[in-house]
């Protein structure tokens, strides 16, 4: 008995093919025009006694965003990523005072009345003091 095998014309196997690639690409395109993407904006910087990591005070701006300002821990010489996670973040623009004492914990001035939406005590092993 002989074996029936049908195949695609190569035009209708293409269409099949690359139809619903180009229409998921264009939705996921429309999409991310619709998520605002985030910039930081670096103040200081202030390297670690081991330079092991870089002490950062930055402002995130994810389109409509209160000022604020927020402290983080990156590797040394990296940028900071926009979607860093701080350990102290501030909903005003402020000058923090950053500095490493001598026993390379990390002293931080917080601005009296300031609203502050996060403040942790410890951050990658490194005790932080505020004052």
């Amino acid at each position: 008995m002989a074996r029936r095998t049908s195949t695609l014309p190569m035009p209708v196997l293409l269409i099949l093919t690359l139809g619903p690639a180009a229409f998921i690409g264009a939705t996921l395109w429309m999409v991310s025009a619709l998520v605002p993407a985030c910039s930081v904006a670096e103040r200081q910087r202030l390297p670690a006694p081991d330079e092991s990591f870089d002490l950062v005070v930055f402002a995130r701006d994810c389109g409509d965003t209160a000022p604020n300002t927020q402290a983080a821990l990156v590797p040394h010489g990296e940028e900071v990523p926009f979607d860093a996670a701080s350990f102290v973040s501030l909903a005003v623009e402020a000058d923090l005072s950053p500095r490493w004492d001598a026993y390379g914990n990390i002293e931080l001035t917080l601005p009296e009345g300031a609203e502050v939406l996060r403040q942790d005590e410890n951050v990658a092993g490194v005790s932080v003091i505020y004052q």
